[in-house]
């Protein structure tokens, strides 16, 4: 049974309006008691007993920052990114136009500068309003930016649920705290920093909040720049955002404008003939649009993505991810990384140059840091993040672990296989046990059987083989049938002949090779996991007892390898990648950043035999193919190793200078390698196979003649003689007229690590 109101209560007779006024007046008689007290008097020490019952509200006024930006720099400062849950960026009041202070005061609250936080005028006139059946509001200037403090605390700590919106769901007890607060607010802070206050966190639009990303958002300019009729209109915007919209409604905002106007010259904030002028201004927008994200980054939106991804997953942000997320999209950070806009920009130009819209979607990427340092000074990659009409459109980051780019998403890339890129790992062993780099091996051998004697001191067993008579295995394998004989195994490196790789492999400590690659970073690029797909190690090693990886089958990042070559251009000191200089808080404190952590991983020594061969791959191996020509002998000192995996879907070319270290790679970003590199057009031109040197190896050479120079190319230190050895045969130092023309692996792809055989065949 519905329950009928009685009519002598009803509000809507002109008894029940006489009623309510009585009623919300008795509950509001101490206002009536109290807040006529002047501005002074609410100020001043001596609080009148009102003043003492305001006192006793619960809650006292807690005047957080309001959700700013945060900010993504370049190593130069110049902007990268802006991220944040709500588009405000916070000024000083003297940065912001004086008419905009004026107009807001004048249709807002014309008592402002006044009252002590309440208008008891404006609080009569409203109960009076109301009673006649009109609604009006009596929100002071200080009781609105109170509320929208109030909210936004509530919207930073989840609770959006629990917000109150003027006039909307507000109870008596709502507006009481409300009137309290304001009352406390005026006691602590200045008329001036109230407004100031008001104006950077009021509300105008979903992708405006605040003034000055207000004045960005409308007219494409800065808060201090607005014009008398701009400034009008944003001020009458502020009471309803939607209905006086200048893009959706653009007459009821000018009609809203005028109002505004109105209230200046009535107010004599403006005189009559700079009110004659703006009234007959038409309302006219200039609109950009708020770009929030990686995104919309002006620049690198790889690295911007791997920037937000260290910092969630990094607890001094916060307890769990999404605390993280929240500190970052609103606390106002400042984040100042090592990305240089200039290399940026060259590395850009060659991945989109090397494979920018191509319908098979090929991938091409680079990567480069700063030996001795680790400062990522570039990331690129020819895919486009937000999808665009024939562009290749990707949010997944080539360059870098899952964990860094997608975290626990079980589709991430986390890199590519190697290929002979790993090669050189083996032969620093080979150096770093005291043998001489121009020691003649037998290349000829291609079968390792299942009990040949592997020296491993590891815990780690030894797993794989070559062995054609075992059924399911093979021999070992080289793309040319010209290179099973005897060699150098600084002639092997250099020409990237795998059964050079495995004869010298061994003669040596498999668990010394796998301590140079533990020293040096190398890592796969995705996190192992258990059968619940649980994460139990983030960044797993590659283990080199498992024979395939002595030729590249494991995963690995470009960031990975490119910070692992930078070991041996940094005299041996492995240096961890940072992309993070500083982080500095809205009140310019600093947070937690990245600094340098480098040890010493391989013996200066051996890092400098490494670099001497590895010249030799550009002057006279399979990297003097590579075309534009980039060697030592005819431009500056740069060492490098090509790469190919076993389907030709993952070709690179990993080299250094002395000041800079830098992976390229080209190839199958989307296919779990298992596309075939072969018989595909590239930019238009067909290749039966792709090989490291063929399309990754020009995009280095483009890259490092632009980039490398600016940080620095001196020579390389020379090995010890007896690392060199007395020099070789002349028909084991020279190079063929073909030269082996690609650096694959024989990766032995998943094969190689269950100990049934010993996987794929390979090549060199």
């Amino acid at each position: 049974m519905v329950t009928r109101k009685n009519p002598i209560f009803d509000t809507a007779t002109t008894l029940g309006k006489i009623l309510g006024f009585l009623g919300v007046s008795a509950i509001c008689g101490v206002l009536v008691a109290g807040l006529l007290v002047p501005a002074a008097a609410v100020s001043g020490s001596a609080a009148s007993g009102s003043i003492q019952f305001f006192d006793t509200l619960p809650a006292e006024l807690q005047v957080d920052p309001p959700s700013q930006n945060t900010t993504i720099l370049a190593k130069d400062g110049s902007p990268i990114a802006s991220i944040y849950a709500e588009n405000r960026t916070k000024v000083p009041l003297d940065q912001m136009s004086p008419y905009i202070k004026d107009a807001v005061v004048a249709i807002e609250d014309s008592r402002f500068y006044e009252h002590g936080g309440i208008d008891t005028t404006g609080i009569m006139r409203a109960l009076v309003s109301t009673v006649r059946g009109n609604k009006q509001g009596a929100s002071t200037i200080t009781q609105q930016y109170v509320n929208n403090v109030i909210n936004e605390s509530l919207v930073a700590s989840g609770k959006d649920e629990d917000v109150k919106l003027n006039g909307l769901n507000k109870g008596v007890g709502d507006k009481l705290r409300e009137m309290k607060l304001a009352i406390a607010l005026e006691k602590k802070f200045s008329k001036e920093q109230i407004l100031e206050g008001y104006l950077n966190i009021v509300f105008f639009n979903r992708d405006a909040y605040g003034i000055e990303a207000a004045s960005k958002f409308f007219f494409s300019t800065s808060a201090k720049d607005l014009t008398l009729p701009q400034a009008a209109l944003l001020a009458g915007l502020v009471n309803s955002p939607s209905a006086f919209d200048p893009i959706t409604n653009p007459d009821n905002s000018k009609k809203r404008r005028d109002l505004v106007l109105a209230a200046m010259v009535n107010q004599h904030k403006i005189t009559q003939a700079q009110y004659d002028e703006a009234v007959a201004t038409p309302v006219t927008t200039k609109v950009t649009p708020a770009r929030q994200g990686c995104a919309y980054a002006t620049m690198a939106p790889y690295f911007c993505d791997y920037v937000l991804h260290l910092l969630f997953n990094n607890p001094a942000y916060g307890d769990t991810q999404e605390d993280r997320i929240k500190r970052i999209q609103r606390g106002g950070l400042t984040i100042r990384t090592t990305l240089d806009p200039t290399a940026q920009t060259v590395a850009q130009q060659q991945v989109d140059g090397t494979a920018g819209a191509n319908p098979d979607k090929w991938g091409a990427s680079i990567v480069s840091i700063q030996p001795g340092g680790g400062q990522i000074v570039s990331m690129a990659q020819n895919t486009v993040w937000l999808p665009q009409e024939g562009k290749f459109d990707q949010t997944q980051n080539f360059n870098v672990d899952v964990m860094d780019a997608n975290g626990n998403d079980l589709n991430g890339i986390g890199g590519f296989q190697p290929g002979s890129t790993m090669k050189p790992f083996t032969f620093a062993e080979w150096l770093n046990e005291g043998k001489s780099m121009n020691t003649t091996i037998n290349a000829s051998v291609r079968r390792y059987p299942q009990n040949f004697p592997w020296k491993n001191t590891c815990d780690t067993p030894t797993v794989g083989w070559y062995d054609a008579t075992v059924p399911g295995s093979f021999d070992l394998q080289n793309s040319d049938e010209g290179y099973y004989r005897n060699m150098t195994v600084l002639y092997g490196l250099m020409n990237s002949i795998n059964t050079a790789t495995f004869a010298s492999a061994s003669q040596i400590d498999l668990c010394g090779i796998q301590k140079i690659v533990d020293a040096t970073g190398i890592h796969g690029g995705l996190p192992a996991r258990d059968d619940s797909g649980k994460i139990t190690n983030p960044n797993p090693k590659v283990t080199m007892t498992t024979l395939a990886n002595l030729i590249g089958s494991t995963q690995t990042a470009p960031l990975t390898m490119a910070s692992a070559f930078a070991t041996f251009a940094a005299d041996g000191k492995y240096c961890e990648p940072i992309a993070i200089t500083s982080v500095k808080d809205q009140s310019g404190a600093d947070l937690p950043a990245q600094s340098p952590n480098c040890k010493d991983a391989v013996k200066p020594e051996v890092a400098r035999g490494v670099a001497y061969a590895m010249q030799e791959v550009l002057n006279a191996g399979s990297g003097s193919l590579i075309r534009p020509s980039l060697s030592t002998r005819n431009n500056f000192p740069v060492a490098a190793k090509t790469g190919t995996n076993d389907t030709n879907g993952s070709t690179w070319v990993v080299g250094y200078t002395t000041g800079l270290a830098t992976a390229s790679w080209f190839g199958d970003p989307l296919g779990n390698q298992s596309r075939y590199g072969r018989n595909i057009t590239v930019n238009g031109k067909f290749y039966p196979s792709i090989d490291g040197y063929m399309i990754a190896g020009p995009q280095f050479t483009n890259y490092m003649l632009s980039v490398a120079p600016a940080y620095g190319t001196n020579p390389f230190q020379q090995p010890p003689s007896n690392l060199l050895g007395s020099a070789p045969a002349p028909n084991q130092r020279s190079t063929p007229s073909n030269p082996a023309p690609q650096t694959g692996n024989g990766n032995g792809g998943n094969n190689g690590n269950n100990g049934n055989n010993n996987g794929s065949p390979g090549k060199d």
